[in-house]
């Protein structure tokens, strides 16, 4: 079955999956990925091929059987020059994009054929594996497509959507700046005129800057465009420069199923939605029923972290924002004002932390 066929069958959970892509590998690596399933499932288990197809239709909400193919003298599976374990590969494929090892996975009790029973099948269901913390750093994941965001609203604000405050490795620089326009152009230029749509980053002085960092600033050009649709409380980053700008949004992130800590990284002429308040809202009102301390967390998902040119994780040099030569940090006004309505509501903590902890 060629993918194109069975994107008819299941279109929406394959493509839905294949928005994403693992930091620069090819387009196509998913796609071979499961044109290689499809042969495999067609001629060692064609029953298993319908109840792929159902699973996925169903995104695992009802019980299903295991969905096996051999397993290979090593135990993994090459797709495109590149081997990896067969359930770590479909799961990553259907459900995780930035699945990176087995170790962040733990199959279901119902799983009989599950790749730790070391039997000759191995189940590569993506519904018979859950997601587990193990402790690394996710990939950076890169969108294939643009989230545009609506037409804007030709209304005027005075209230201050967000702040944003820029930094030059783990050392805040200048100001903060309160935003207020819903469109806002930050970029690496030196334009004094003063502008409510346009923050230039090149006017910012650090009597501490290296080389490294001078040589990102010149690189940062045109910058990014962060567009406020107040109506539906979301939040868009349009990258304008021709380097690529670098985004962790835990919000971002939820939607996704991602894990919270996942870099995302946006190219040139693309555009991803980065904060929605009705994701937040919902988690703030499930979390308040729960506890001060599941309230107080949400706090890290009003603020967002963006470098310009010089990415960080797991696949590159950098493994935290504050090792990145230019990154800003945006926080949320809407969704701090939200919890600190919540937590004034709900009173002080019950385990206060102090010098005395």
């Amino acid at each position: 079955m060629k993918f194109e066929n069975l994107l008819g069958h299941h279109g929406t959970a394959v493509a839905k999956r294949l928005g994403w892509k693992q930091g620069d590998e090819e387009e196509n690596w998913s796609k071979k990925a499961i044109d290689s399933l499809m042969k495999k499932l067609q001629k060692h288990n064609k029953e298993s091929m319908l109840m792929l197809e159902e699973v996925l239709k169903t995104e695992g909400r009802t019980p299903s059987e295991c969905v096996t193919i051999p397993r290979s003298l090593d135990g993994r599976l090459q797709i495109s020059h590149r081997k990896a374990l067969p359930h770590v590969i479909y799961c990553r494929v259907y459900r995780w994009p930035d699945l990176q090892s087995h170790h962040e996975l733990k199959a279901i009790e119902t799983c009989r054929f599950c790749f730790e029973s070391g039997q000759r099948e191995i189940c590569i269901n993506p519904y018979h594996y859950n997601r587990v913390e193990a402790g690394v750093l996710p990939p950076v994941l890169v969108p294939r497509y643009s989230e545009r965001p609506p037409l804007p609203v030709p209304y005027p604000s005075s209230e201050n959507w967000a702040t944003v405050i820029y930094y030059e490795l783990n050392n805040r620089v200048g100001q903060q700046i309160p935003v207020a326009s819903h469109e806002v152009i930050i970029d690496g230029f030196t334009d004094p005129a003063v502008s409510s749509n346009k923050i230039s980053l090149g006017l910012f002085s650090n009597v501490n800057r290296n080389s490294t960092i001078e040589n990102t600033r010149r690189h940062i050009g045109k910058g990014v465009k962060l567009t406020y649709a107040e109506n539906q409380g979301t939040v868009f980053a349009e990258c304008l420069s021709e380097s690529a700008v670098f985004v962790q949004s835990r919000n971002c992130n939820y939607i996704h199923e991602f894990n919270p800590s996942t870099v995302c990284k946006i190219t040139s002429g693309c555009s991803m939605k980065i904060f929605d308040a009705k994701v937040f809202h919902t988690l703030l009102s499930n979390a308040a029923q729960r506890s001060f301390d599941a309230s107080y967390e949400l706090t890290n998902m009003s603020l967002i972290r963006m470098s310009f040119v010089k990415g960080w994780g797991s696949e590159y040099q950098r493994q935290d924002v504050t090792s990145t030569p230019c990154w800003i940090e945006i926080h949320l006004h809407q969704p701090l004002m939200w919890l600190d309505a919540v937590l004034s509501k709900m009173g002080p903590a019950p385990n206060p932390i102090s010098s005395m902890s």
